[in-house]
């Protein structure tokens, strides 16, 4: 009957007829619109590591023959190793980061395998703008609104590269620590927050957390302090400490927000184990005035 029906298909297509009720035909994804896999192999004996650019946040899997997971401990490492021996064929496995990048995987078995260890190349860092970073695939994440991860990572690269210096009022000195905020800028609903931290004592600087929150600026003499926290949507560093004499940039990326002229937006960074906490304070102003993306000639 299959081969009946693909016979009257082929001839109604032939004669440029109109195919019969109920009739369908097959049809291929072009190149273009196909990604293409990285191939590993994987064993029972021995965990394969994938060292990600940027946390992951989501790993799906094709089959019970392997199992994957991040390691622990470790924002941006896949762990994977073969549940069955000596499994034939091929399975699979699907990997989200939070820069918003596609990776997909296809595994086979092997005694040992060629590679325990890989890197993903880092290419935020490296040059957004490149060939490798226009070939991956990018998937929509809702905390950034209308703009894709692509567009939002050049941005970051492109402010953190430029290293300007427009607001020179905003920071905090303590301790041989000096945290600053250098700049902020707008674009596509989203708020660029450009900040620096300077080691200028003898002693490592580990930081413990940073957090930013929106405050009255002004409180009374017991009055609860009414307080919102505000989690950046992406960063462009995972910075862990300061070195003695070292200075550290980040941007920090949030979703477009205002404050009342009595309330102000507040970056904290604590030391770890330690007393020498910053901190400093940013008005309404300093908001509304934020500086358009397309100042900075974003190629």
């Amino acid at each position: 009957m299959k081969t009946t029906m693909r016979k009257i298909i082929l001839a109604a297509l032939l004669l440029g007829g109109a195919l019969p009720a109920g009739a369908q035909t097959e049809r291929t994804l072009p190149a273009g619109q196909t990604i293409a896999p990285y191939r590993i192999e994987v064993t029972f004996d021995k965990t394969v590591h994938i060292l990600f650019p940027a946390a992951v946040r989501y790993v799906d899997l094709g089959s019970t023959h392997i199992i994957a997971g991040k390691a622990d401990g470790a924002e941006n490492v896949v762990r994977v190793k073969a549940a069955v021996r000596g499994f034939t064929g091929e399975t699979n496995f699907t990997v989200i980061t939070d820069a918003g990048v596609l990776y997909t995987f296809d595994a086979r078995y092997a005694d040992s395998p060629a590679q325990l260890s890989i890197e993903i190349e880092d290419w935020l860092h490296k040059d957004p703008y490149g060939p490798f970073a226009s070939r991956q695939t990018y998937v929509r994440l809702s905390e950034l609104g209308d703009q894709t991860p692509l567009v939002v990572n050049r941005i970051m690269y492109t402010i953190h590269k430029r290293d300007a210096r427009h607001i020179k009022t905003v920071g905090s000195k303590r301790f041989g620590i000096q945290l600053l905020l250098k700049g902020i800028y707008v674009e596509g609903g989203l708020y660029y927050l450009h900040t620096s931290l300077r080691n200028l004592s003898n002693v490592d600087y580990d930081i413990d957390r940073v957090r930013f929150r929106i405050a009255d600026r002004k409180v009374a003499k017991r009055t609860a302090v009414q307080e919102t926290f505000v989690e950046p949507v992406c960063r462009f560093n995972e910075i862990a400490a300061v070195h003695a004499g070292e200075t550290v940039r980040n941007v920090w990326v949030f979703r477009k927000f205002t404050i009342p002229d009595d309330k102000v937006l507040i970056m904290d960074v604590f030391e770890r184990n330690g007393g020498r906490h910053q901190s400093f304070m940013v008005g309404n102003a300093d908001l509304v005035d934020a500086r358009e993306v397309t100042e900075l000639k974003v190629r």
